[in-house]
C-alpha cells in the first residue's frame, strides 16, 4: 500500500492518515523520536521484526536536504543538515541516558522538540536573587501534607505550617494531633484556626518579586493633577444613599505640604491670595481638608510621632475635655477597643500611653510648634462650638501634657492647649489676637502622673518689639517634598541608587518582626491565635504572673484553684495553655537565619566593593528619598527613623486585622490604620 506521505499517530493513539486507533500489535515505535505509526499506513515497513527494534520513521530517516527542522535554535543554524544532525544526536543520548526514567525522557524530547529548553550555562543574576529567595520559603515553611508552599498558611503552636484547607481535612477526620510531631493540637484552634498574616504576606511579597524580575516591566502609577480634580470632593454612586464623599477627590486649594506647621498665610493661597483666616467655616471636614486646616477628615490629630502634631480637631469624642475658648484641656485618642464592627465604640477598656498620636503632641509641647485648632458642630457640650459645620479657630500652642484617672476608671493621656494667635478670636469682639497669658489653674494635676512640660524657649513665641506672635526658631522642615508630574500624567519618582535599594531578601526579613519589640524576631513564638513574638518578648510580658490562683473564703474550707487568663499582647484571646509550655518555631526560625546570613553576605560584598574603589562613597551619602504616595499630603518618611516608626504604626493593627481595607482612602501619615482613627475625635 503506497502512500505520496506518511502520518504518524496523534497524542490519542490515532493515526493520522486513516483515522483508526491501531492495537499494540499494528503500532511500530521509532528508535530515535519515540513516536508511535501505524504499520498498515507506512509506505515501507520494516521486512521483519529485527528490523521493527532498530525502525526509525521516515521523519527521522529522511535526507538532509529536505529536513525541515522544528526546534528554536540560540544561534543561527549553517545548514539544514547540521540542525537535523544536532538535534538527532541530541535525541540519541536522551534514550541512552540509563538515570532518566521513561517519563523524563519524554519530558526532555518534547523540551528539545519545542525549543524550550534552557541553557543552563547563561542566568540572570536578579532573577537567581529572586528565586533564591521562594527557595529559602518553598524549603522552609512547606505545608506539611501537600509538602507545596501554604495557601492560607496556619501555623500550629508546635512550629508547622499547613495549608488552611489541608489543616481542615486533617482535623476532620478526627485527627487532633499535629500531621508532623503528634503534638496535641488544641480543641479551640481545631475549631477555629486563624490564618498566620506574617505568611501571608511573607510568600506573596516572595512571588511578587520573581514575577516582577520575570517580565520586566515596571509598575506605573497613573494619578489625577491636583489642578484637574474637582472644587468640591464628590460623592460616588454607591455612596450617595449615604451621603459620603471621596476625600482624596478634592481639590487642594492652598500650596502647604502635609505636614506645614503653624497658620496658613497669603503666600500659601493663590486661589484668594488671604490664607485661611480664623473663623473660616466649612460644610464639613472634606471641605476643612481642601483647604489644609486639618488634612485627616476622620482623625482627631494630624501629626507623627517623632515629628510632631499640626492639627487637632474638637468633635465632643471624650468627656473629659474641657472647653473654655482661648485655652482648652484635650484628651488623646486610644484606649478603646476598635477590632471587628467597634468602630464606633465609646467605652474605654485600657489605658492610654504617649505613643503613636498622643506622642505627637508631646513632641509638639516640648519644641513649642503651634498647632491648628479646628471645632465642630458635634461639640454639644462646648459654648465655643460652630452652630453647623467645621470652624477654623486659630493656632494654639500645648504647654503641659500627663496622665490622669479618666471618668472611665482608666488612664488617659491630657494637654492643656493655650491659644496663641495674632487674629482675634471668632467668639470675640477684640481687633487685636492674642497676647501672652498666665496659664490656668488645673485641678486634676495634683493627682497627674508622666508629667510633661516645656523646659526651653518654645519655637512660636510672642516678639514684644513687633507685637505678634511668630517663629522665634526655624520651623522644622517638610519632610514631604512638592510632587512633580510628567507630561502624561505619571508622578516623577525620585532616582535612588541601585545598591541603596532594599533588596528583595531585606523586605522579607521586616516582615518577620515581633508584635511587641517590633524587631526581627529571635526564637519565634507563634501563638494558636496565629500571632508571633519572641520568645523572650513573650516571656517578660507575662513575668510573675502564676497560670492559676488560690482561692480562700474567710473561716471556711480553701476553693479550688482558679486558672488565670492570660490574653495574647495583640488580640482577646487566651494563650494561657500555650505558655505553659511554648514551642519555638523551628521553621520560622531557620527563614530568617537564612535570610539573616545572606543579607551579611550581601553588604560584606558591597563592603569590600567601596574598599577597592569599585563604588564611589559619595553614592552611598546620596540622598534616598521614599516614592511618594498618590496623594500630594501622603509622602512617606525619608530617614530610617520615620520608615522604622511607619512600620510599626502599620503592623499595630494592618496585619491583625484581616477586614481592614487594603487602601485608607485619606493617605496623610496622620491617618495610620482604621484602629488608630478614634471615633471620638471626628
Amino acid at each position: 500500500m503506497a502512500h505520496d506521505s506518511d502520518l504518524p499517530c496523534d497524542g490519542d493513539g490515532v493515526c493520522m492518515a486513516c483515522k483508526v486507533k491501531p492495537s499494540e500489535n499494528e503500532s511500530l515505535i521509532c528508535k530515535t523520536c519515540a513516536t508511535p505509526w501505524h504499520v498498515s499506513c507506512l509506505s515501507t515497513p520494516p521486512d521483519s521484526m529485527g528490523d521493527a527494534v532498530n525502525w526509525e520513521c521516515p521523519d527521522c530517516s529522511m535526507p538532509p536536504a529536505a529536513v525541515v527542522v522544528p526546534v528554536k535554535q540560540n544561534a543561527v543554524a549553517t545548514s539544514s543538515s547540521e540542525g537535523r544532525g544536532d538535534l538527532i544526536a541530541a535525541i540519541r543520548v536522551i534514550e541512552s541516558d540509563s538515570t532518566l526514567t521513561e517519563q523524563e525522557k519524554a519530558q526532555k524530547r518534547q523540551d528539545l522538540m519545542s525549543g524550550s529548553s534552557k541553557d543552563e550555562d547563561v542566568a540572570v543574576e536578579g532573577a537567581n536573587q529572586d528565586k533564591d529567595v521562594l527557595n529559602i520559603l518553598d524549603g522552609s515553611l512547606n505545608c506539611s501534607m501537600c509538602m507545596q508552599l501554604p495557601e492560607r498558611p496556619v501555623t500550629t503552636p508546635c512550629g508547622h505550617n499547613f495549608c488552611l484547607k489541608c489543616f481542615q481535612k486533617w482535623v476532620g477526620q478526627r485527627k487532633s494531633t499535629c500531621a508532623n510531631c503528634r503534638t496535641p493540637i488544641p480543641a479551640k484552634m481545631a475549631s477555629q484556626p486563624r490564618i498566620n498574616s506574617a505568611l501571608v504576606i511573607a510568600i506573596r511579597m516572595a512571588r511578587m518579586m520573581r514575577s516582577g524580575a520575570s517580565s520586566g516591566s515596571s509598575k506605573v502609577s497613573h494619578f489625577v493633577h491636583n489642578q484637574n480634580r474637582p472644587d468640591k470632593a464628590f460623592t460616588t454612586e454607591r455612596a450617595k444613599k449615604t451621603g459620603k464623599a471621596n476625600a482624596c477627590s478634592g481639590k487642594i486649594f492652598v500650596t502647604i505640604p502635609g505636614d506645614h506647621f503653624g497658620p496658613i498665610t497669603a503666600e500659601n493661597d493663590p486661589e484668594r491670595n488671604v490664607g485661611v483666616m480664623v473663623g473660616e467655616t466649612w460644610e464639613d471636614r472634606f471641605e476643612c481638608r481642601q483647604w489644609g486646616a486639618h488634612f485627616p477628615h476622620v482623625a482627631g490629630i494630624a501629626g507623627q510621632s517623632d515629628y510632631g502634631a499640626q492639627s487637632v480637631a474638637l468633635s465632643g469624642g471624650y468627656e473629659d475635655d474641657e472647653d473654655h475658648g482661648e485655652w482648652f484641656l484635650y484628651t488623646g485618642s486610644g484606649g478603646r477597643d476598635l477590632s471587628g464592627n467597634k468602630r464606633t465604640n465609646k467605652l474605654q477598656s485600657f489605658d492610654q500611653k504617649f505613643e503613636k498620636l498622643n506622642e505627637a503632641l508631646r513632641v509638639s509641647c516640648l519644641k513649642g510648634y503651634p498647632v491648628r485648632v479646628v471645632r465642630s458642630h458635634k461639640e454639644k457640650r462646648s459654648s465655643y462650638a460652630p452652630d453647623k459645620g467645621v470652624r477654623y479657630d486659630g493656632v494654639y500652642r500645648i504647654e503641659k501634657c500627663w496622665r490622669k484617672p479618666g471618668k472611665q476608671g482608666f488612664k488617659v493621656c491630657r494637654y492643656l492647649f493655650v491659644r496663641c494667635d495674632n487674629d482675634p478670636a471668632p467668639w470675640t469682639s477684640d481687633e487685636q489676637g492674642d497676647r501672652p497669658r498666665a496659664l490656668p489653674s488645673i485641678k486634676e494635676l495634683k493627682g497627674a502622673t508622666d508629667m510633661t512640660e516645656r523646659k526651653g524657649s518654645p519655637a512660636w513665641d510672642y516678639d514684644e518689639e513687633k507685637s505678634c506672635w511668630m517663629w522665634k526658631k526655624a520651623p522644622p522642615p517638610s519632610r514631604k517634598p512638592v510632587q512633580c508630574e510628567n507630561e502624561d500624567g505619571t508622578k516623577v519618582r525620585p532616582v535612588r541608587p541601585k545598591r541603596l535599594t532594599m533588596s528583595v531578601k531585606q523586605r522579607l526579613l521586616k516582615e518577620f518582626t515581633c508584635h511587641l519589640c517590633q524587631e526581627v524576631m529571635n526564637n519565634p513564638l507563634t501563638t494558636p491565635c496565629a500571632h508571633n513574638f519572641c520568645k523572650a518578648c513573650l516571656d517578660g510580658a507575662f513575668a510573675g504572673q502564676s497560670f492559676t490562683r488560690q482561692r480562700t473564703c474567710e473561716g471556711r474550707r480553701t476553693l479550688r484553684a482558679q486558672k488565670n487568663i492570660m490574653k495574647c499582647p495583640s488580640c482577646p484571646t487566651d494563650i494561657s495553655d500555650f505558655l505553659q509550655n511554648p514551642q519555638i518555631n523551628r521553621e520560622l526560625m531557620n527563614v530568617i537565619e537564612s535570610l539573616k546570613r545572606q543579607i551579611e553576605e550581601e553588604n560584606a560584598a558591597l563592603s569590600a566593593d567601596v574598599d577597592d574603589g569599585s563604588l564611589d562613597g559619595n553614592e552611598i551619602l546620596a540622598e534616598t528619598d521614599k516614592s511618594m504616595e498618590d496623594d500630594e499630603e501622603g509622602a512617606q518618611p525619608v530617614n530610617e527613623t520615620e520608615a522604622k516608626q511607619t512600620n510599626k504604626r502599620k503592623r499595630s493593627g494592618s496585619i491583625d486585622n484581616a477586614s481592614s481595607p487594603k487602601k485608607s482612602i485619606d493617605k496623610s501619615d496622620a491617618v495610620h490604620n482604621l484602629e488608630e482613627v478614634d471615633p471620638a475625635h471626628t
